[in-house]
């Protein structure tokens, strides 16, 4: 996967597809060559994607799609259709694609091969009942004017799950959820859905685990503490022996992990366990996102350089969310929760050291293709360094939450 050639020849984005009950089913990822015009090779794209994404041991019939996978490249996208990726691959065909008539005879053809197509705007209803039939799902954003997010369009078959995209605040994701649809692309910039949380009586123990780390305190203090909540320390203990961080040996108690970590990383994993531990179903998607950042943020600095950075910048891609998690300001939350100043400073403003990689993970996020360029090329890090730590971030929490 790390090692795959295409991972230099294009430009990756990636968003989360958010259920009713907050719960991240599936994720999208949207992708296009790097050079315009440009033909990539289909088949390496569709080994990448097997590697990375691989289907479940056991695929239910009608389970939903694990990946949607949007290429911004008709002849590629076409290339991938035609070597008929596995079912829990969601294809998005955009609009101009679903209306050829020339195009009915192999919409069967893959739907009988069991290749998922998703269909893109509110053009998927002129299609003749038949043909409905091969699609898994339709995207709408949020922006159509023909969306009426309030109704559900008596057009749409009900037995084609709807999925918008183009959501801004949390009152348009309501009113989503509301007009039936099965999932919402993406997350919404505000914060509205998650209140203010009380992080002194909530998140308290882990809190002042951190604030014993950052203090250096007896190792013996900081186990008495993590084992007066028993559910903390069994989640702590998931966490560290979770596939997802590939270590060779497993950490029987909180000993163990003190001793496999050291003093010095025993912070990065309690600036985990704090995000993972965040209550309220509105948070889940939250926190998975801030862990992929804080992944991604650590490969990076190893990409350009500076592993001794990777895991204050660990640190910092994982709290870099902590407020939409919790609906609080940063200026509240670093009096509370300690962290490196190098931190602080980068998630508080635009002139801190991390800040650039903050901005170029959220562009990766949205799938700003130009701006993830245009400061990569600022941070002097290549575009197949960029690609390799977006994948393996999403395929480790992928892991983290198997």
């Amino acid at each position: 996967m790390q090692d795959s050639p295409l991972l230099g020849q294009i430009l990756l984005g990636y968003a989360p597809v958010v259920c009713a009950d907050g719960q991240v089913g599936s994720l999208q990822l949207a992708l296009m060559p790097a050079h315009s015009g440009a033909r990539l090779d289909a088949a390496e794209l569709l080994r990448l994607l097997v590697r990375a994404f691989p289907e479940g041991k056991k695929p239910r019939a009608g389970a939903p799609l694990d990946v949607f996978v949007n290429i911004v490249s008709e002849s590629l996208l076409d290339d991938l259709i035609g070597l008929h990726p596995p079912p829990h691959f969601g294809l998005e065909l955009p609009a101009f694609m679903t209306s050829g008539v020339d195009r009915t005879g192999r919409f069967r053809e893959l739907h009988e091969r069991q290749v998922s197509l998703v269909a893109k705007g509110w053009a998927v209803s002129s299609l003749p009942e038949s043909l409905l039939q091969s699609f898994r799902a339709l995207i709408v954003d949020a922006a159509d004017a023909d969306l009426g997010i309030d109704r559900a369009p008596s057009s749409v078959p009900r037995r084609l799950d709807t999925y918008i995209e183009g959501v801004r605040t949390t009152a348009e994701m309501g009113r989503a959820f509301s007009s039936g649809a099965r999932g919402v692309l993406g997350l919404p910039d505000d914060q509205a859905a998650l209140g203010r949380m009380n992080l002194a009586s909530e998140l308290s123990v882990i809190i002042e685990l951190m604030h014993l780390a950052e203090r250096k305190a007896p190792f013996d203090r900081m186990q008495a503490l993590l084992q007066s909540d028993a559910a903390l320390a069994s989640r702590f203990l998931r966490l560290i022996n979770s596939p997802a961080f590939g270590w060779r040996v497993e950490a029987p108690s909180f000993a163990h992990a003190f001793l496999l970590l050291g003093p010095g990383r025993l912070m990065c994993w309690l600036a985990l366990l704090l995000v993972w531990s965040v209550p309220g179903e509105h948070a889940r998607a939250w926190s998975r996102l801030a862990v992929r950042r804080g992944l991604a943020m650590s490969a990076l600095a190893r990409a350009a350089g500076q592993s001794e950075l990777q895991d204050e910048m660990f640190i910092c891609g994982v709290l870099s969310l902590f407020d939409k998690m919790t609906g609080q300001a940063f200026k509240d939350l670093i009096a509370l929760v300690p962290m490196p100043a190098r931190v602080q400073a980068s998630i508080t403003g635009s002139t801190g050291p991390y800040s650039e990689y903050l901005t170029l993970l959220a562009a990766v996020e949205q799938a700003s293709f130009a701006e993830i360029t245009a400061v990569a090329d600022s941070l002097m890090i290549a575009q197949v360094d960029v690609n390799r730590a977006v994948v393996s971030a999403l395929a480790a929490v992928r892991r983290l939450e198997a």
